[in-house]
């Protein structure tokens, strides 16, 4: 029997405590009274403190399309739509999670808050094996599985199988167990090369699509591929891998395995779209089958002591980014927060660009979502401005207009109107945005480390403040792009403001990139990047190259220190500290070099100004 307490306040809806007698499956209770929100408000849902599990056969089924996820039909505990100034409160509680589901979904509300708890899974999204055995000449390599993570072996290929789901072995990447962190030059040993070409076909070339097709979505992306590696089991527990094209991973290492890319991204902890206020605090999330929280459409959004650690012995936390934010406006902040160990950045900040397929009438257009992880996605609503983007032209729209209305008709297609009449040179091919859902961000007092990939990833043309950080990842800490040609992620960066930082051992991956990279994927000499400081950070590197800069108006790098590590040896000593290209106006003042590379050598130039140097 279900038991709860509830205590009215007036005007303000029930006080809903869950106590310890509906642990075993908490999701039938809460969902029967979330559901019920709407005739029976309620101001808060509080649990007593305990353990308390969640299983999707009694969770709310929906679909959802989720921005840079995999879109599905998926089961919720929480499924918090239309309501408004609730509060969840764990009250120091753990939650875990059996199998696909989103824990909060959040659509549609205004002033909801979280928190007080824990998120976990009771089994993992991604699947690990340490390296026992390696021979480059046969370019094979033994892996030793534990319990933790049955498997079956079908055709020669690894199938990880957990209780609701199974993956292959497909995306994957070196973590050193001494260090609990990636693997110093993992890009020498993975991604693990799972597929290859085909060169059996026929009559492939007669297909012929009327219209403009997405070749690596999951639809198509194993046309002309087929599997590169086989897999034999020795011995129960430990399988031997074959055909590897990288060299072969070194002994002692684990290699983190989560499945193919467009198939491995199914849980999220937190989905929050279409919503005015959400606060996340003394939240700890040690593992999600996606990312930790991905928002869109929303606004004013607070993460106060919101951490990404992993749990269990497990070498990651969630399988994709900490944190991600999609057409967001308003106030974005994280502070006082950890994010380790997952298997993406610790924040991506964007919006969208879609694609004009069609100009209907003088005012009505019809566009397509470019990415197969934009599916679903409304760029705007009535009045939002919308900027008209020729990205061979510009970086910066060439034209500003204000949505009427947006007809949704399909999750790649939509027709947009309106107020006012296009500019007379309006092509097909040219991107739009939306100028007004980009936020203030703030990234305070936060440590990002151990993870994959980025710590911030940043398009956001109205303010960033990232202030009194540490950073020590794989890739860049901070990437600042114009990502207009795969991911078709909108916004060119201004105003930007990285102070107090401390950058150690980043770029560990083995990548040749800047700790801190401004870069474009479109080959134009155009602006995309205005007014940035970069003040008073600590640099503490291993490798030569700090700062890539291109494509960049006034930017100013002033009382940095800079020292060589020792940590690792160098990959790239042939690099200097500082690159720029097709830059103008950049400054350095003021700053501490004790590296390795001559002066000389300090900064190299390319189609910028002349008579940039390093002070």
């Amino acid at each position: 029997m279900v038991v709860f307490s509830c205590f009215s306040k007036i005007n303000e809806g029930e006080i809903i405590i869950f106590n310890s007698s509906i642990s075993k499956d908490a999701t039938p209770a809460v969902v029967s009274r979330i559901l019920k929100a709407q005739e029976k408000p309620i101001s808060q849902i509080k649990f007593q403190k305990g353990v308390y599990h969640f299983y999707p056969d009694k969770g709310l089924e929906q679909f959802v399309y989720i921005s840079n996820h995999c879109d599905l039909m998926v089961n919720t505990p929480f499924p918090i739509n239309g309501l408004k100034n609730l509060t969840i409160d764990g009250q120091g509680s753990t939650f875990i999670f059996h199998g696909v589901m989103i824990p909060f979904l959040i659509d549609k509300s205004s002033n909801i808050t979280v928190k007080n708890l824990t998120i976990d899974w009771a089994d993992p999204f991604h699947s690990e094996g340490l390296i026992v055995g390696r021979d480059e000449k046969k370019k094979t390599f033994d892996m030793q599985i534990s319990e933790t993570y049955p498997y079956e072996i079908r055709n020669g290929q690894i199938h990880f199988i957990k209780p609701y789901y199974e993956h292959t072995l497909g995306q994957s990447i070196l973590f050193d167990p001494e260090r609990k962190a990636i693997a110093f030059n993992t890009e020498a040993y993975t991604g693990i090369s799972t597929i290859k070409k085909n060169d059996t076909k026929a009559y492939i070339e007669s297909i012929v699509y009327k219209y403009e097709q997405e070749e690596r979505a999951p639809e198509y992306k194993y046309i002309g591929k087929e599997n590169n590696l086989f897999v034999e089991e020795l011995k129960p527990g430990l399988v031997r891998v074959h055909n590897h094209k990288k060299q072969m991973p070194p002994l002692g290492m684990i290699l983190v395995m989560k499945g193919e890319q467009g198939f491995n991204r199914v849980s999220p902890a937190f989905r929050v779209s279409n919503t005015n206020g959400f606060n996340g605090s003394n939240i700890n999330i040690h593992h999600a089958g996606g990312m930790g929280i991905i928002a869109e459409n929303s606004s004013d959004l607070i993460l106060d002591n919101f951490n990404i650690s992993p749990s269990n012995g497990r070498m990651v936390s969630t399988t994709a980014d900490a944190t991600h934010f999609v057409g967001c406006s308003g106030k974005v902040v994280i502070k006082n927060s950890t994010f380790s160990n997952q298997l993406d950045d610790a924040t991506n900040v964007h919006g969208t660009y879609q694609k004009i397929v069609d100009i209907l009438s003088e005012n009505q257009i019809g566009v397509r979502m470019m990415h197969h992880q934009q599916k679903g996605f409304v760029i705007g609503k009535a009045n939002d401005t919308l900027g008209f983007v020729r990205l061979e032209d510009s970086f910066f729209p060439f034209k500003k207009v204000t949505i009427k209305n947006i007809e949704y008709i399909n999750n790649r297609y939509q027709i947009i109107t309106i107020n006012e009449k296009f500019p007379g040179d309006l092509r097909e091919g040219d991107l739009i945005e939306n100028l007004d859902n980009y936020p203030d961000l703030l990234i305070q007092n936060c440590n990002i480390s151990n993870n994959r990939a980025r710590g911030v990833l940043i398009s956001n043309p109205k303010k960033t403040v990232i202030e009194n950080n540490f950073f020590n990842t794989e890739m860049e800490a901070i990437l600042v792009p114009v990502e207009s040609s795969y991911w078709f992620e909108s916004g060119n960066a201004a105003n930007i403001i990285i102070r107090n930082n401390v950058f150690q051992d980043c770029q560990h991956g083995g990548k040749n990139r800047g700790v801190i990279r401004f870069v474009t994927d479109d080959d134009n000499e155009n602006i995309a990047f205005k007014n940035i400081e970069i003040i008073n950070n600590s640099f503490k590197q291993f490798d030569n190259l700090i700062l890539e800069i291109s494509n960049t108006d006034k930017l100013e790098f002033t009382g940095n220190t800079i020292t060589n590590s020792g940590t690792f040896q160098q990959l790239h000593s042939e690099n200097p500290v500082v690159k720029v290209s097709t830059s103008k106006n950049i400054t350095f003042k003021k700053n501490t070099y004790a590296g390795k590379v001559l002066p000389d050598n300090l900064l190299v130039a390319e189609g910028s100004e002349e008579g940039i140097k390093f002070r």
